[in-house]
């Protein structure tokens, strides 16, 4: 039998017991400790680092030693990642469990709370929803009196005061009648669903039904509180998904769950716990006592294909190898307490998947834009981990999915960080000094403007978030410093000391001191490589869809709407000069925010929304860009800046763009950019 060790994780206290050699980084995975990756595990972020303490705990019970985890390894020896193992920690996915321990996760090592800056604009739509509160007097009983049965004498009552004809009480609410009678003074209100459920009592008069829209992502949930009676977004919550410690991207977690059994279900336990928790978060929001869990009648959710069936409790593997099949492309309706949520009286709708990968946050996007009620033609595109592209009007709608991967919201870039407090979100570059300016997340304030180093004294500016990484590049392309290839150019350690030479190739000095180039934030040539993959993957798939509709001149494309967490903050203009979208006159791209949130939001106070959006998905036409013979040619025809080999005429107008450069040939010398360390003792 296999040796056991347990091991506890400070400062939260949560102990679990597990296998000998069992990494530290799944041992926290398993006890649901708060221990970042974005690597999956692989030993390349640097997030996971912990410290292995030494003594006798008494509060746990426990003596950790110095050899309870295993010797320092050659995954921590060949660490040359951004982020340097401090003196005395470990690599959580490379240290293994040998002893029972005590392990310290360091506040850098945590998951904090992501600036989760979500909202929702849902236009002008009626309010149509499908709760509705009820107010009934009941008459007083006596012992003489010949009155029917409460239940019974609810249905008189709606149907003679509202004309709704009741077919149906849930018996979870039938035993409740009583005590809400007697509360309430023989005066009860009751909630109706779909216009005869009963689903819902609560004692006297209430007049506000609540419900909740959720865009689970794979990076980040939102929530929004909304009265039902007029639409209102009442609160709004975001937080990190919790199954980020499974994986950072959506395959790594499939990845997860297919490697270790039972891995579904901690994916299952992990995102209905952060539901549960964000409905108690919007309730406590709103500054009404009387506004409880039970307050919440209705729900509305929609996410990646992934994440809806993981939250369904249906095993996601089936959706990480061809032919991608769903379990369901239909909309699904569920009981709230059966996704082991505390909101007793509310009901859940998942929003219909359109394909393999694309889902129902696709169909709240398309519920909220509208692409499907369009004269013009639209495109519609997510940007994130695995973009949703949308194309068409009224007439026909296409939809495909492309993997960008996660460049383009910081990973896989040296310096790339989740949007955070003290990531660098804005960035431009002088064309004359080539010297750069930066905003970052938590302050209003330029790099160069007075008082820029006392507003952000408290901020760690460690790394560039996605809407910088989209800038930066820009800016560098613009500044010409970057070729249209992707060349990070030799001759700039000619024209800057921010270009310096990196092994084979030169890198771009963003933020830090050029003395200490282990602390600086640079732009690497691998970052450049990056980006252009992952939007050259985005643009193959517009462009596929453009060509199956038969609509390849940009002139006649009517708007372009940049949609998520992250193309909500894309500037247009740099969206057009890296190339992620056609040349379409800048007026005519908008970021729209969330818009899949909006959907749901939608969807939430509208029965007409929702059966809108379950016709207009079955009509959408799905592209598999997988199966596409000409996917590859637009892929490598899209790899410049902005194009290799579309011209682009309005940007030309937009913006000064640079010079044609005689290439240059590329040399230097390998220069260390990180730090490693061996612990001490």
């Amino acid at each position: 039998m296999t040796e056991q060790h347990r091991v506890v994780f400070a400062p939260s206290g949560l102990s679990v017991t597990v296998s000998a050699g069992t990494s530290v980084l799944d041992a926290a995975r398993t006890a649901g400790a708060d221990l970042d990756s974005t690597c999956g595990g692989r030993g390349l972020c640097g997030r996971c680092q912990i410290t292995p303490t030494v003594g006798s705990f008494s509060k746990w019970q426990i003596e950790s030693s110095a050899d309870a985890l295993t010797e320092w390894g050659s995954t921590e020896e060949e660490y040359t990642g951004r982020r340097p193992i401090g003196d005395g920690q470990r690599l959580g996915c490379a240290a293994q469990v040998c002893g029972d321990v005590v392990v310290e996760i360091p506040a850098a090592s945590q998951v904090h709370k992501q600036v989760v800056r979500k909202s929702v604009d849902v236009g002008d739509i009626e309010i149509d929803p499908l709760v509705r509160l009820h107010y009934i007097e009941l008459e007083k009983a006596e012992l003489s009196s010949d009155l029917r049965g409460l239940s019974e004498q609810i249905a008189e009552h709606l149907a003679a005061e509202y004309g709704v004809t009741m077919s149906r009480l849930d018996a979870a609410v039938l035993p409740l009648i009583s005590d809400a009678a007697k509360l309430g003074g023989n005066t009860i209100t009751v909630a109706v669903r779909h216009g005869h459920h009963v689903c819902a009592v609560y004692p006297g008069y209430v007049d506000r039904a609540l419900g909740i829209a959720v865009d689970v992502g794979s990076t980040t949930v939102a929530g929004h509180l909304v009265d039902l009676t007029n639409g209102e977004v009442l609160a709004t919550q975001g937080v990190m998904n919790p199954q980020i410690r499974f994986g950072d991207d959506l395959m790594s977690r499939v990845s997860y769950v297919m490697m270790n059994p039972g891995g579904d279900v901690e994916l299952t336990r992990a995102i209905r716990t952060a539901l549960d928790e964000m409905i108690g978060a919007l309730v406590d929001d709103i500054d009404d006592p009387a506004v409880t869990r039970d307050s919440i009648l209705d729900m509305t959710i929609v996410g990646n294909p992934i994440m809806h069936h993981v939250i369904l409790g249906i095993d996601p593997t089936p959706l990480g190898q061809a032919p991608f099949l769903l379990a369901t492309d239909s909309a699904v309706i569920v009981p709230a307490h059966e996704l082991a949520l505390d909101a007793r009286f509310a009901q859940i709708y998942l929003l219909p998947c359109i394909a393999g990968h694309v889902g129902a946050d696709t169909a709240g996007a398309i519920l909220a834009e509208g692409p499907h009620r369009s004269d013009d033609l639209q495109l519609l595109v997510d940007v994130g981990t695995n973009a949703e592209i949308v194309f068409g009007n009224a007439e026909h709608v296409l939809a495909a999915s492309s993997p960008t991967g996660p460049a383009l919201e910081g990973a896989q870039i040296s310096a790339g960080m989740r949007a955070t407090a003290g990531a660098i979100e804005r960035v431009r570059i002088d064309r004359d000094t080539l010297e750069p300016r930066i905003k970052v997340i938590g302050s209003d304030l330029w790099s160069n403007d007075p008082g820029f180093a006392d507003d952000t004294a408290k901020l760690d500016i460690s790394g560039i978030c996605g809407s910088g990484i989209i800038e930066v590049m820009g800016e560098l392309f613009l500044a010409g410093l970057i070729d249209i290839d992707g060349t990070v150019r030799s001759d700039g350690a000619t024209k800057t000391d921010r270009v310096f030479s990196d092994g084979r190739t030169f890198s771009y000095r963003l933020h830090g001191d050029a003395t200490d180039l282990a602390e600086n934030i640079n732009v690497t040539q691998d970052d450049v490589r990056a980006v252009q993959l992952a939007k050259a993957a985005l643009r193959a798939g517009i462009d596929l869809l453009c060509e199956h509709a038969g609509h390849t001149d940009p002139s006649t494309i009517g708007s372009v709407r940049l949609a998520g967490a992250f193309g909500a903050h894309i500037d247009p203009l740099y969206a057009k000069v890296l190339g992620l979208v056609p040349d379409v006159p800048v007026d005519r791209v908008a970021s729209v925010g969330n818009a899949a949130g909006a959907g749901a939001v939608r969807a939430l106070v509208s029965a007409a929304q929702r059966a809108e959006i379950e016709d207009a998905v079955r009509r959408v036409e799905k592209i598999e860009t997988a199966l596409e013979p000409r996917f590859q040619e637009l892929f490598v025809n899209a790899m410049g800046f902005p194009h290799t080999s579309e011209p682009t005429p309005h940007l030309a107008t937009e913006t000064e763009l640079p010079t044609a450069q005689a290439k240059v040939e590329a040399t230097g010398g390998r220069q260390r950019t990180g730090r490693r360390r061996r612990p001490t003792g």
